[in-house]
């Protein structure tokens, strides 16, 4: 393992929190930051903003100009090596006469996947990499779980009062959390790949799943799972507002309105696969999915093991009745008090009244 400095690390983390500020919008490229360095003050900085466009790279060697010869290149992810929409950024870095390159982490997509490292290393170039590399990871996670599992990572997120309830018996759900944790799905929707939802939401609440709050020059894909194709015309999902994917099983005619119809062959069961939906988003660019759907959908994730992180929004309220929705729909664990907790927390916020409690499948 490399030996790093500590300015080495901080510059490292200069360069994540520079690819952060392109978290809502890269989709499906990765979220990637460069800081570029002289003597440990930066020269040049910059992240990729959109696939298309210019990479992080670049923005930082344009920035540094003449001051990138002899520099360091912090970069979040290994430098490309291929002609894409954009020429290599390796071979940017090797003509910018740059001394040492970091990277935080290996490109596990196969069009890279160590030729940048290589391509830099032939070139004369000091390459260290493994810095930072699990906050790296974190920065990433849809991307490299699109690459490496095959399927998105999935978001679940839930609202709840505080006993429990997801809306009175007569499904009124409007409003149990307040405008601060509102505001906080906006932004999650945001930062997602695609929000998926269940016909069973789409049919009571008529949801809009789009990011209202700020303008995105990314909107989430809308995904309907909707196995007999009875979502209503007019419905908001078809307002053409933002794209939307439709997964049916039916050869129904498609209802009018702005939507992609996606026909999947039926499980054992006669029912969606909820894994041939998360390949097929996976094949699509999809990276990372949020779900925002009723009990019955997000507990048949929870049960396929196919829930990633959870981020419940719980306010402090008592709906109480023992007729009213609760959160998950789950099969008895008789041995859920007695073993190791599936899940671990990493992050509880307080967003006004309202508490965010964000945790994570222990996988491994």
């Amino acid at each position: 393992m490399p030996q790093f400095s500590p300015a080495d690390h901080a510059l490292m983390q200069q360069a994540i929190a520079l690819a952060w500020q392109g978290r809502f919008s890269t989709s499906p490229n990765p979220r990637v930051g460069c800081v570029i360095a002289q003597g440990g003050q930066i020269v040049g900085q910059g992240f990729h903003l959109k696939a298309g466009g210019p990479h992080a790279e670049v923005h930082a060697l344009r920035q540094a100009g003449s001051a990138a010869q002899g520099a360091t290149a912090y970069v979040t992810l290994e430098p490309c090596a291929h002609h894409g929409r954009t020429p290599p950024c390796a071979e940017a870095l090797i003509r910018a006469g740059v001394r040492r390159v970091v990277a935080a982490m290996q490109d596990p997509n196969p069009l890279v996947a160590g030729k940048g490292l290589a391509m830099l290393e032939a070139a004369g170039i000091q390459v260290a990499c493994g810095l930072m590399e699990r906050e790296a990871r974190q920065l990433n996670r849809g991307f490299l779980s699109r690459i490496e599992r095959g399927r998105p990572f999935v978001k679940l997120k839930t609202a709840s009062s505080l006993d429990g309830k997801t809306a009175r018996a007569n499904g009124q759900s409007q409003w149990i959390t307040g405008d601060a944790a509102r505001h906080d799905v906006q932004i999650q929707r945001a930062e997602s790949c695609a929000v998926l939802t269940g016909i069973g939401t789409a049919l009571a609440d008529n949801p809009r799943l789009t990011v209202r709050d700020f303008p995105t020059l990314r909107p989430p894909l809308r995904v309907l799972l909707d196995s007999r194709l009875r979502l209503p015309a007019g419905s908001h999902l078809l307002d053409g507002s933002a794209p939307t994917l439709i997964y049916t099983l039916s050869d129904r005619p498609a209802p009018a309105g702005a939507a992609e119809i996606c026909r999947l062959q039926a499980e054992a069961q006669g029912r969606l696969s909820l894994n041939a939906v998360l390949v097929d988003l996976a094949a699509r660019g999809i990276g990372e999915l949020m779900l925002e759907a009723g009990a019955t959908l997000g507990s048949a994730f929870l049960v396929q093991d196919l829930v990633d992180e959870i981020v419940c929004y719980q306010a402090p309220k008592l709906l109480g009745g023992t007729q009213s929705p609760t959160l998950f729909r789950l099969p008895e664990n008789p041995a859920a008090l007695s073993r190791e907790p599936d899940w671990h927390t990493v992050g509880i916020e307080q967003l006004g009244d309202d508490i965010k409690w964000v945790l994570q499948r222990r996988r491994g």
